[in-house]
């Protein structure tokens, strides 16, 4: 529960910064107020890290660029018709904005830019309650024309106004209530959640690079799944991810098999908590938790109900990384993503059959080339996929993986497996097959890379005499 007491103490401490009581101190000499709005408030009162300092004002953008100039290393305006002015001081980023009164036409994302003259009219505009808090400095006053404090002690999302204006103004709102629902732990208000399910279909004026960097900020947070719940349960995850709410298969009486939906979303959660044992110190892997998400969004698409009660999904892994692949890209995710995504998916399944028996060297070395820069995710999200409640079937699985890093371990330090190539060259494949440029070049590679793959480092010379011998079989076989 908010202790306010703790809280307002935590506001003060953060009005007396050294980089915004310079600020406040600049602005109050100029004539001007300015107060610190939205997350940093929030956080403050949370007890939560404050980031991104945003900051809003009665000032012009002129006027402002003039008061951070004398203060400030660096200042940048491109964000000037939108009221916005960025400084850097004493070594932080600041944006200050002139407050705002736009108007939203209801077809497209773009406002009517309109300034203000009201910090609680600016406010009233924001996205939730919670975030529509004002910090005045410097004389230390909270504003609080929404009830923010009253929801962050209950911990609920709701919009300062009737939520189909404010998701009419601005759809990607709707998506930020499942992000802050995570990030926070906080339930969305019903009058709030039911606006959703009927406006959801606005989101579709928003451009996929907005949706995109939301849901990359949903996934980043520390439980994604919470969020992603209330994206498919309102279903707007319908608009940009349908293949996640297709997980839900129906089961009948027949035909059983496992929630592909909840195994989904524990595969996730077990990724994450993989992810920050191996990695602590490092930030979200958005790429690894895609792929734990849609890693087998395939098995719609492919199940087959057989004779028996059986169901099956075969191929699901390929067909799930092929319509990854195109979902990815439709929401403008970057190739190196993309790439990342889908092969992991591609992969996934690979470990199971070395659990029913022990592998060669030559399956590991494989393994490890086909998994490439990719491996490490791959570890984590192939015993992430082990969401069974059989502790014995568990403790094999996680057991033979065990097994499978540790022989990875030991292959690793006796050859170069994390560059595996033929020991011969194209320029010396030429030189002894003498032959120049052309498809059998590829060929003797291909031959070279199995012979690689299957027994391990022989030597240039090993390698050369078994290419030869191969030259000569094939020559002879094609007469």
């Amino acid at each position: 529960m908010l202790n306010m007491a703790a809280g307002v103490a935590r506001l003060g401490e953060l009005a007396a910064s050294p980089v915004i009581a310079t600020l406040a101190q600049a602005f109050a000499d100029a004539g001007f107020d300015l107060a610190i709005v939205g997350g940093p408030v929030r956080d403050a009162l949370l007890g939560r890290p404050t980031h991104d300092l945003d900051f809003t004002t009665d000032a012009q953008p002129d006027q402002i660029l003039a008061i951070v100039k004398p203060i400030s290393s660096t200042q940048w305006d491109i964000g000037r018709a939108f009221g916005t002015i960025g400084a850097r001081v004493q070594g932080e980023q600041v944006e200050i904005t002139t407050y705002r009164a736009d108007e939203y036409d209801g077809t497209s994302r773009k406002p009517t830019v309109a300034f203000g003259d009201s910090l609680e009219a600016d406010l009233v505009r924001r996205d939730f309650t919670v975030n529509a808090m004002a910090l005045k400095v410097p004389e230390v006053r909270l504003v609080d024309p929404t009830g923010g404090v009253e929801d962050l002690i209950a911990g609920i999302l709701r919009t300062p106004i009737d939520p189909a204006i404010s998701f009419g103004d601005d759809p990607l709102r709707m998506l930020r209530a499942a992000r802050f629902s995570s990030q926070l732990g906080f339930d969305i208000e019903q009058g709030t959640r039911v606006a959703i399910e009927q406006l959801r279909g606005t989101l579709s004026i928003v451009s996929p690079e907005r949706i995109q960097s939301e849901l990359t900020r949903l996934l980043g947070t520390d439980d994604p799944v919470r969020g992603l719940r209330v994206l498919v349960d309102t279903g707007l995850i319908e608009e940009f991810l349908p293949e996640v709410s297709a997980l839900r298969l129906e089961v009948d009486e027949h035909h059983h098999h496992k929630d592909v939906y909840e195994h989904s979303l524990t595969v996730l959660d077990q990724a994450i908590g993989h992810e920050k044992a191996r990695f602590p110190d490092q930030g979200p892997d958005v790429a690894l938790r895609l792929a734990a998400l849609l890693h087998d969004i395939g098995k719609p698409r492919t199940r087959k109900l057989e004779d028996g009660g059986a169901v099956t999904f075969h191929h699901h892994d390929v067909v799930g990384a092929r319509m990854a692949r195109k979902r990815l890209q439709a929401l403008r995710f970057d190739g190196d993503t993309i790439g990342a995504v889908t092969t992991l998916i591609e992969l996934h399944l690979r470990f199971f059959g070395y659990a029913e028996g022990t592998w060669t060297d030559s399956a590991v070395r494989r393994y490890v080339r086909d998994a490439g820069d990719q491996l490490e995710r791959l570890h984590i999200l192939t015993r992430a996929d082990v969401t069974t409640r059989n502790k014995r079937k568990a403790h094999r699985l996680a057991a033979a993986y065990d097994d499978i890093e540790a022989r990875i371990v030991t292959l690793r330090e006796q050859e170069e497996l994390d560059s595996i190539r033929p020991e011969v060259d194209g320029n010396r494949i030429q030189e002894l097959l003498g032959i120049g440029p052309g498809p059998v070049i590829g060929q003797a590679y291909r031959f070279l890379l199995d012979l690689r793959l299957d027994e391990g480092v022989l030597g240039p010379e090993e390698a050369e005499r078994r290419l030869l011998a191969w030259w000569e079989t094939t020559r002879a076989a094609q007469g």
